[in-house]
């Protein structure tokens, strides 16, 4: 990026304006669009990750793991390939485009590329959804949660049984046309939808609720999502002492859950807990920040309209490709807490 196009981006206030010349400017950068219909074949591996944010050689794997069949036939008749259908979903979402700008790449006129993206994203999402609301997985086994503990301890966290953080995330969207209280958030003064994730030192989001309305609390989604009983019921040691998650102040002190010291008058000791805790903790907002770098269409909140998309399927779905991305090709936070995540396979089996 040029000085003249960082000078323009320090000028903009407005962040929504701000996300999509940004990411307008990268794109110009790296077009491999000339005017006909994308050939995955003679992309080359960059161009296929600039494009859809895959290798060219995983495309296919990963619609594989995904369990998205070789063709796909949507509900008024129109066929595509699964292949096509996949790519349409990653285009749509890594970055902010409209129907209109991605019905010339794919040769589609609009209603067939609604329908295919709705079909393709449906199927993603009721194969793999699971993945993000249950606890009992391989990769989350009584041994692979002491590597996590005994890593996360060794990276300078004073407690021994912590296996992973959780935090809560708001995802703007476009003010609804209707019901504008419930989905408006006074903290971050934004309308728009609550995530709950928790976060494993591999890089991977374990376990992903919501979304919920904006206005709620952390501790309240906790609550519905019943993520405490999941973890009281699977998250021990084979002697039945808990493995537990950390959070922010917003969540309350359980065996499972454990929260910073709070109050104005910290001894030194719990200050210093608090500081150690915070530095490790940091690797959950890698992953919300990489969930939006991957796919920037949910960062651009005035294409998220509440009453004509799925915007909370969308969220899901790219959490799904992201945890499949860092599969591939790891993670910032795999790296700091230097711990390799399951193969794609291992992890949507």
């Amino acid at each position: 990026m040029s000085s003249a196009e960082i000078l323009l981006l320090s000028a903009i206030e407005d962040k929504d304006e701000l996300v999509l010349i940004s990411t307008e400017m990268n794109q110009s950068h790296g077009n491999v669009y000339n005017g006909e219909k994308i050939n995955l074949e003679v992309l080359t591996n960059e161009q296929c990750r600039f494009m859809f944010r895959f290798e060219k050689q995983d495309i296919d794997r990963l619609r594989v793991a995904l369990g998205i069949p070789p063709k796909i036939v949507c509900n008024n008749g129109t066929v595509a390939s699964g292949i096509e259908g996949l790519c349409i979903v990653l285009r749509r979402l890594s970055y902010p485009n409209r129907l209109e700008d991605i019905s010339p790449i794919f040769q589609r006129p609009l209603y067939e590329l609604s329908y295919i993206l709705s079909k393709t994203l449906d199927i993603i999402y009721d194969n793999t959804s699971q993945k993000l609301t249950s606890l009992d997985q391989e990769w989350l086994s009584e041994e692979y949660l002491r590597t996590f503990a005994e890593v996360i301890h060794e990276r300078g966290s004073p407690l021994l049984n912590c296996w992973g953080f959780i935090d809560g995330t708001v995802m703007p969207i476009c003010r609804p046309t209707r019901h504008q209280r419930i989905v408006y958030s006074g903290h971050k003064r934004v309308h728009g939808l609550k995530f709950q994730s928790v976060v494993a030192p591999n890089g991977l989001v374990a376990n992903l609720s919501g979304p919920i309305e904006g206005r709620r609390h952390d501790s309240g989604m906790l609550r519905e999502s019943g993520l405490m009983n999941q973890l009281e019921g699977t998250m021990n040691r084979v002697d039945g002492t808990p493995y537990s998650l950390y959070g922010d102040p917003a969540y309350p002190l359980r065996p499972h859950l454990i929260a910073p010291y709070r109050g104005a008058a910290l001894t030194a000791e719990e200050q210093e807990f608090n500081k150690r805790m915070s530095a490790v903790r940091v690797s959950v907002e890698w992953t919300f920040g990489k969930v939006l770098s991957l796919f920037a269409f949910l960062d651009f909140k005035k294409n998220l309209k509440l009453y004509l998309q799925p915007v909370g399927k969308y969220y899901v779905v790219a959490t799904i490709f992201t945890n499949c991305h860092t599969c591939l090709y790891g993670s910032e936070t795999g790296t700091f807490f230097g711990l390799n995540p399951p193969t794609l396979e291992e992890y949507l089996q």
